[in-house]
């Protein structure tokens, strides 16, 4: 993958925010923040999703084509400069700064986030070979996903439920946006393993485990 060196700024992020409200009805497209843990879910596949699938997506949560006269281009141009942006950052295990903005102060770390998380899920409905792959490595950190979620949600998650139950919720925003970005470098690991040559005179230090309950 070539190396991504354009980077989103404030006055981009502004502009796709406006082009999302754009967007003409009766189409539903995701917000940013939706938009952006969307991305790291279709990124996190086992096998890489072409931009045609998932950027249908972007414009409308159920690909309903575009309008006559819609032009969708500037702002499915900006959505595959973050993809880029991410994929670049996931592909590499660099931190990056999840698209997360609280609405209000009295909003708990699970409420603001939510938002960002249910992109995440929408990509794992439309494109469910992740959920699909029978990995025990998977569980934790996609526990640490969907325990934002109502546990009334999951009930068709048995396995999830129950590691969920034994995590610590985050005690701030800033903690829970450190265990997303955290969770999809521990999935990265899983789904999309880097190749690199072994070097048996370094070992890896452990993983920092799932704060307890």
């Amino acid at each position: 993958m070539p190396e991504f060196n354009d980077p989103f700024n404030d006055a981009d992020l502004e502009h796709l925010q406006d082009l999302l409200a754009a967007v003409p009805e009766p189409l539903e497209p995701l917000d940013v923040m939706a938009l952006d843990g969307y991305l790291c879910g279709v990124i996190l596949q086992p096998r890489t999703v072409p931009a045609a699938d998932w950027q249908r997506h972007v414009i409308d949560l159920e690909g309903r084509p575009a309008p006559a006269g819609y032009d969708a281009g500037p702002l499915l141009a900006l959505a595959q400069r973050r993809h880029a942006e991410l994929q670049q950052a996931i592909d590499a295990r660099d931190w990056f700064d999840p698209w997360i903005y609280p609405n209000d102060e009295e909003e708990s770390p699970s409420e603001a986030v939510l938002p960002w998380v249910a992109g995440f899920a929408a990509a794992q409905d439309l494109f469910p070979a992740l959920m699909s792959m029978n990995a025990p490595d998977l569980v934790e950190p996609l526990a640490l996903v969907y325990l934002h979620f109502d546990p009334e949600d999951l009930e068709d998650a048995d396995a999830l439920a129950a590691v969920i139950e034994t995590i610590e919720p985050p005690a701030d925003l800033a903690e829970a946006v450190q265990d997303l970005v955290r969770a999809m470098m521990l999935i990265a690991d899983v789904t999309r393993p880097r190749r690199v040559a072994p070097q048996p005179q370094r070992r890896p230090g452990p993983r920092k485990p799932p704060r307890r309950r």
